[in-house]
């Protein structure tokens, strides 16, 4: 069908059609009482609205004195005070104290979140019931949290915050030596790329572990969508960020962090988020306040630490290329020795870590699903469609789906062979098969992907190259800024001018003068609480009501296109200085000689490591159990079907449990299985099935593996499909063993 859209004729007519669409009307019996009636709501709500941002000012001054704690709704205990370790940093790790109605059990894995430095303060992944770790508490895991304190340790680095991080998570395990897996490891936002560098160095620590909206390749992005990615550029690059702790003494202010996140949405900064408050008065204030006292908690980083950022992370994109180093230079952040299943988290309504920033480092480090495989890597991702940048890890509908059914499902994706995957969750429906093995109302399931379809969420990589340049250009002018001006600077500040530089930063400035440290503000809880006892909230009818939410609208607009024209302009400079052939000779880049990707190992050093992974798996071809053999056959049969659905695996988890004790293969077993025999598929399929009368030399444990990979294949869809049909009939035919499925046998795992 389409849409008839009517145009008119005359400008008189389309004046009649404006007057006719409008949602508010003058003519009205009662107009001098209606304007009455909003001059007193509005007046009202004016000084309602002024005592909620005294309330947020006064907020913000107890949070500091208080230090600044997690802004966590759940109770936590220190295990780790990472100022005390030998290379101090201002980290800890803390325990959730679940609640009484969700006791932890102490066999499932733990799991461990780790917020963002990037400004804020920690606490946002558990600052309501419904979140990353209220999810966790709900399904009865263990939860830890990473937390930190507002002014870094004297000399701390990135480094000693991972060497910290790493002594976190041996704690953890030390804490849970009989859980059924490593922690999960959830890392939001910057805390991802610290997962995933300490990952790299220290893979034996974790479980599977979750980025979510989690920026890895930097440069990545859609042209005209993505502005945040040129502001290095059209800045110069690193040395803002020197100077700016060089005016604090060292330190950096958070907050300066904070104003780029306000700057990209000033719609939002400047007006909707004010008159959403203003507008709704009588019920967002408590909302408000909850989320400013966060908002606003402004945090330090070292000089040190935020240049490391800027200059290897905003700037030169050096994780996804594998050259990280450490400062002594031994160690290289090489993010192929990661072990564990990554899962992305990222979202199309996020413009501060776009999709294409969340996932391109999977193309920049591996050319085809083949490499990954060769690697052992289980790479999945999951896309949200709108939720923004802070719905990522606040929002209660996100914790509620997305969160839910990923921590839900760890034991699956920790199980999951090698490849890359995407993951999909739906509502179930009550007609579904086996619904009774799906927890909950959503249903989650993982279908195999490509590198072309990572690819295909962007439009394209050529326009990543100017920002080599960039990274050029701003070594440059680091070492000039470093050389000629950074002693200058640092000769001219103190702890008295640092102080008072942050005391007058606008942001904070706001907030003490809108607080009970101005006097002007002091009459307004007594004016406040005697208007809240006279309250007349005007109808939602009122014309004049409405004309006001029209002209909202058309400022909201207006800002919106002062957004979209400031990005547009700024895009373009960035395209005409750093795409430009005399810029890149200047700084000795040639055309062209932009990174491509992360190095890659030496042929011989890759083939001789393809040769022995060939050689140890070729040795267990004729070996093995029944599990290996039912493994090998459910993976056989499936091999056509490009899904992984949760309801398979449940059901085998029951199958499991069932079994006697002393037979019961644990969690590693059943995915050292999985992956041993995925591989061995993959090398020789037909070998390896006709090798399966050597694993079940006996006919009873034949018929028994045969229904155990029966039941547990039609598990997704109540019957096998045509494919899995074929492949059924020749295992049957190569054990010589024949099932049906109303075949119910004693059900012995080993």
């Amino acid at each position: 069908m389409t849409k008839e859209t009517k145009t008119p004729s005359s400008a008189s007519d389309a004046s009649a059609t404006a007057s006719r669409n409008l949602a508010w009307q003058w003519p009205t019996p009662d107009l001098p009482g209606q304007a009455l009636s909003y001059l007193v709501d509005t007046w009202q709500r004016s000084l309602l609205f002024c005592d909620v941002m005294r309330r947020r000012g006064n907020i913000c001054i107890e949070h500091e004195k208080a230090g600044q704690p997690p802004v966590l709704v759940f109770k936590y205990e220190t295990v780790v005070d990472g100022r005390t370790l030998d290379r101090p940093a201002n980290y800890a790790l803390v325990r959730i104290v679940p609640p009484a109605e969700h006791p932890t059990d102490p066999v499932k894995r733990p799991i461990v979140v780790i917020d963002p430095r990037a400004g804020h303060g920690p606490g946002v992944a558990g600052s309501k019931i419904a979140s990353e770790i209220g999810i966790a508490l709900r399904s009865r895991h263990p939860c830890y949290f990473v937390m930190f304190f507002s002014k870094p340790c004297s000399g701390q680095t990135i480094e000693s915050v991972t060497r910290a991080e790493a002594v976190f998570l041996e704690k953890v395990n030390e804490l849970h030596p009989h859980a059924e897996g490593k922690p999960f490891v959830i890392g939001n936002c910057q805390g991802g790329w610290a997962l995933m560098i300490l990952a790299a160095v220290a893979p034996e620590l974790f479980g599977p572990i979750l980025l979510a909206g989690s920026p890895v390749s930097y440069w990545a992005g859609v042209e005209g969508e993505n502005p945040m990615r040129y502001s290095g550029g059209l800045l110069g690059g690193s040395w803002l960020s020197s100077f700016a702790s060089d005016l604090g003494n060292g330190i950096f202010d958070g907050s300066y962090l904070v104003r780029n996140f306000e700057n990209l949405n000033p719609s939002n900064t400047l007006w909707g988020k004010q008159y959403n408050l203003y507008s709704k008065i009588d019920t967002e204030a408590e909302r408000f306040l909850d989320f400013e006292k966060w908002w606003g908690g402004y945090f330090y980083l070292n000089k040190q630490e935020i240049e490391w950022i800027v200059q290897n992370l905003f700037v030169g994109n050096k994780l996804s290329a594998n050259q990280v180093t450490s400062a002594d230079g031994k160690t290289i952040v090489n993010l192929y020795n990661i072990r564990s299943p990554i899962v992305v988290f990222a979202s199309w309504g996020d413009n501060i870590t776009p999709p294409q920033q969340a996932l391109n480092w999977i193309p920049d480090l591996y050319r085809s699903v083949d490499e990954i495989r060769a690697h052992e890597q289980t790479i999945i991702y999951c896309l949200h469609e709108k939720a923004g940048h802070l719905g990522i890890f606040v929002s209660a509908a996100v914790a509620d789906r997305e969160y839910t059914e990923l921590i839900t499902a760890v034991d699956l994706i920790d199980a999951l062979p090698p490849g890359l995957y995407e993951a999909i969750i739906e509502d179930t429906k009550p007609d579904m098969p086996h619904h009774e093995l799906i927890d909950g109302r959503y249903l989650v399931r993982f279908e195999m992907r490509t590198i072309e379809d990572i690819l295909a969420l962007g439009d394209g990589r050529a326009h990543e190259r100017p920002f080599e340049v960039v990274k050029r250009v701003a070594e440059i002018n680091q070492g000039l800024y470093d050389t000629f001006l950074s002693p200058w600077v640092q000769a001219m500040s103190n702890k008295m001018t640092a102080y008072w530089w942050r005391m007058l930063q606008p942001d904070r400035l706001q907030r003490y003068m809108c607080s009970d440290m101005n006097p002007a503000m002091w009459p307004l809880r007594a004016v406040a609480e005697i208007v809240r006892k006279q309250r007349k909230p005007v109808s939602s009818d009122n014309p004049f009501l409405e004309l006001e939410g029209h002209v909202s609208e058309r400022i909201m607009d207006s800002l919106n296109t002062y957004r979209d024209t400031r990005d547009a302009w700024c895009e373009r400079i960035f395209k005409l200085i750093y795409e430009s052939p005399w810029m890149a000779s200047m700084v000795g880049l040639k055309g062209g000689s932009a990174q491509q990707g992360a190095p890659r190992y030496e042929d011989w050093l890759r083939n001789e490591l393809e040769r022995l992974k060939k050689l140890e798996n070729e040795s267990f071809i004729e070996q093995g159990d029944l599990l290996e053999a039912a493994v090998r056959m459910l993976l056989y049969q499936d091999r056509d079907i490009q899904v992984v659905d949760e309801r398979p695996f449940r059901l085998a988890q029951q199958l499991i449990r069932e079994a006697p004790a002393d037979e019961r293969p644990t969690l590693a077993q059943l995915k050292q299985a999985l992956k041993r025999q995925w591989f061995i598929l993959l090398m020789d399929e037909e070998r390896a099935i006709n090798a399966l009368p050597k694993l079940l030399p006996d006919p009873d444990r034949r018929a028994l593996a045969l229904e155990l990979v029966y039941r547990i294949a039609t598990a997704r869809t109540g019957k096998l499909e045509d494919s899995q049909q074929v492949r059924f009939r020749k295992i049957e035919e190569i054990l010589g063993v024949s099932i049906s499925s109303d075949q119910t046998p004693p059900l012995r795992m080993m």
